[in-house]
């Protein structure tokens, strides 16, 4: 029952990620642990990008680079809560991680024993109104922690998430983006009961600020241990996605694309998002081409009391500082 609270004052903005740790969630982890005002209370694990072992390899793989292996790490779904799931291998390699292996990663023993839910739910009730959730994985230990404890949405100071869809243009499927394809139960779950501010970086968001591609090799050039460690990881998506564009795939922007890092850099400085749009929103379960989409109720049908904030623009230069720092 771990929680590491620094080694002298508490830092200014308190922290809890759960990721499903692929290459753009470790990302965000580095972007995170290279800013001085935000402490990381615990990271948590769900399935996704790839199975839940790799994943909490990843993140202690990530730890071990950047010299932080004190944060603890807990291990949470295996599985979406209703059907089968599936992963991004094509994108992220096998490993989640590009399929660069390490001898030298860490065990699966330094996981803590406590499950991810668990936590959650006590680091949330230790902290009550001053830990932000940042979840840029399924939702599915976000859901299963408010069906545990119904307050545990409300103890939160934020909530953001990278998910879903404004444009009704998917990733995973035809109309869903890959976190909330991935659990659609989850993300209705969560959508539907959440009572804390609650900021969503879209699939959409993210391709409309593609980050130059000579931007991304300045950044994995810096010749510092991390830097080696990213340029790595990200050699096979990076290969992919330049693939797509050259394919020319219509959601497929130019440039490369971190969708963590815009959910990460939103958390760290909510002004790295100059516009939004305060909107209502759900998640289609039923829908034969539409499942898992996230649903916009902008003429307020359903009348919901919480309405979550959709970035829909970004300070690029903002992006690019918190993004490059996480290298240095």
């Amino acid at each position: 029952m771990t929680t590491y609270l620094g080694d002298s004052k508490m830092a200014k903005k308190l922290l809890l990620v759960d990721v499903d740790c692929g290459v753009d969630d470790a990302q965000a982890i580095m972007m995170a642990l290279a800013t001085p005002q935000v402490q990381i209370l615990g990271i948590t694990c769900c399935h996704g990008n790839t199975t839940i072992d790799n994943v909490c390899r990843n993140v202690l793989r990530v730890l071990k680079v950047c010299h932080r292996s004190e944060i603890p790490v807990y291990r949470g779904a295996v599985a979406p809560l209703v059907k089968d799931g599936f992963t991004a291998e094509q994108y992220h390699g096998k490993d989640g991680l590009g399929d660069v292996p390490d001898p030298d990663t860490p065990g699966l023993e330094n996981i803590q024993a406590e499950h991810a839910v668990n936590a959650m739910i006590r680091i949330a009730t230790t902290y009550a109104g001053q830990v932000s959730l940042v979840a840029i994985g399924p939702l599915t230990n976000v859901a299963l922690a408010s069906k545990m404890d119904p307050t545990f949405l409300s103890k939160l100071k934020h909530l953001y998430i990278m998910g879903g869809n404004m444009e009704s243009r998917g990733n995973a499927t035809m109309c869903a983006e890959f976190n909330f394809a991935a659990d659609p139960e989850a993300a209705y779950t969560v959508l539907n009961h959440f009572m804390c501010p609650t900021h969503i970086i879209t699939w959409e968001y993210c391709l409309h600020h593609p980050l130059p591609w000579a931007f991304f090799q300045e950044w994995v050039n810096q010749g510092t241990e991390k830097a080696s460690f990213l340029k790595k990881i990200t050699a096979h998506c990076e290969k992919f996605a330049k693939a797509k564009q050259e394919e020319g795939v219509m959601y497929i922007s130019p440039g490369f694309i971190s969708c963590d890092c815009f959910a990460m850099a939103t958390a760290i400085d909510e002004s790295v998002v100059t516009e939004h749009t305060e909107v209502g929103v759900s998640v289609e379960l039923q829908g034969s081409l539409t499942r898992g989409m996230m649903v916009l109720d902008k003429q307020d049908i359903m009348k919901k009391q919480n309405r979550a904030f959709i970035a829909t623009k970004c300070d690029m230069e903002k992006v690019k500082q918190l993004i490059m720092s996480a290298t240095k």
